[in-house]
């Protein structure tokens, strides 16, 4: 089973900075980031991702608002961790991925193989409005600029985009030989000469090829459309199926779309205790703080770590590769996923008990690409 770590502020619940071991003031500084995922990669967690948007978290004056730029953060704790997988979110529908592409990259080098990066659209007019370049996207209008369906295609085009990128430079494009006073073998760099409805991009990048050849491409998806763009574009998608038989027929959909090769993660959100109602307890706590009842997009759980251990062997029968969980409360409930779940897991035989590869691509047992342009180089 593979495990991930969705992290956003001080946890998923918005009440969760009140907290009494949460770190409110910490949530813009370095150190904060650093430990939270140095505990994930204490519990040898395969990833983590961390949210990122164009707008401002709540216009509530009692919910945390304000955030630090995802890709930064990873760049910043890279150094500092070994093995744990860093997945930072982009928002693809306000960026360049000429741009992404170096950025990720990068990201690859100052953590040795261990960059992805979560792809996520966004129609909505605040976002938008900050940017200034395009008009937002009104769902109910028929000739919108771009329908929600034209931002999962422009998203598609835009991860082939980062993909061809990161192919641009062969692995051995650079000689680095003093003696003679060759850097580079200009003929295994190649032009992308990419034109698509949303994008022309020449090409190569200024990058050379990441460590991994291609980092892991991740999305988010509900619906047919966005299980599309996983089943096609990505490595890892992330879906919110309520039960074992909606993650059953969601894997289904995305592997026959996209011929079986990619990750299917389940998400869930989590609340978790020493007891049932020590669990049920801290939610009901965090729910009157907020001034009204906890709801997400994905199924939330609320019990003890050994409860969700059952539930999690039991999605996984329906086809699932693995679960990225989104702690209600950070640390408690993510060290609740360290310290208790994955002992539990890995005493049942359920999950590993040391890291088995380098690179975030090994680890979730995919082979390194071939470089697709390799074929027309020249020496």
């Amino acid at each position: 089973m593979h495990l991930a770590v969705a992290l956003d502020g001080a946890g998923w619940h918005p009440a969760a900075w009140r907290e009494p071991r949460a770190r409110p003031a910490e949530l813009l500084t370095a150190r904060y980031w650093i430990d939270v995922i140095a505990e994930a990669e204490r519990g040898l967690l395969d990833f983590v991702t961390i949210e990122d948007g164009f707008s401002v978290q709540s216009s509530r004056t009692d919910q945390v608002t304000g955030r630090l730029d995802a890709v930064l953060i990873a760049a910043r704790v890279a150094p500092l961790t070994r093995r744990i997988g860093l997945v930072p979110t982009v928002i693809v529908t306000h960026t360049e991925p000429f741009h992404i592409s170096k950025a990720i990259a990068t990201l690859d080098y100052a953590s040795n193989g261990r960059a992805g990066v979560r792809v996520r659209v966004s129609g909505r007019a605040d976002e938008a409005a900050h940017l200034g370049r395009r008009a937002p996207v009104d769902p109910l209008a028929p000739l919108a600029p771009l329908a929600p369906a034209g931002l999962l295609d422009e998203a598609a085009d835009y991860i082939e985009v980062i993909r061809r990128l990161w192919d641009s430079w062969e692995d051995d494009a650079e000689i680095r030989d003093a003696a003679t006073g060759r850097f580079i073998d200009r003929g295994k760099l190649h032009y992308i000469d990419f034109t698509g409805d949303h994008f022309s991009v020449k090409g190569p990048s200024i990058t050379p090829r990441p460590p991994q050849g291609q980092p892991v491409v991740a999305a988010l998806g509900h619906g047919t459309g966005p299980h599309r763009l996983i089943a096609t574009s990505a490595d890892v998608g992330f879906v919110t199926p309520g039960d074992a038989d909606q993650a059953r027929a969601v894997v289904a959909e995305i592997h026959h779309a996209g011929g079986g090769q990619v990750h299917v993660f389940a998400d869930l959100v989590v609340f978790l205790g020493a007891t049932v109602a020590e669990a049920a307890d801290r939610q009901a706590r965090l729910d009157e703080r907020a001034g009204y009842a906890f709801t997400s997009d994905a199924t939330i759980f609320t019990g003890t770590p050994w409860q969700l251990a059952d539930l999690l062997l039991d999605w996984q029968r329906a086809g699932l590769s693995g679960f990225r969980l989104r702690p209600g409360v950070i640390p408690d409930d993510l060290e609740a996923i360290t310290r208790a779940l994955v002992p539990e897991l890995q005493q049942r035989g359920a999950f590993r008990t040391a890291y088995r590869a380098d690179t975030l691509r090994g680890q979730l047992g995919l082979g390194r690409p071939a470089n697709r342009y390799a074929h027309a180089g020249s020496s």
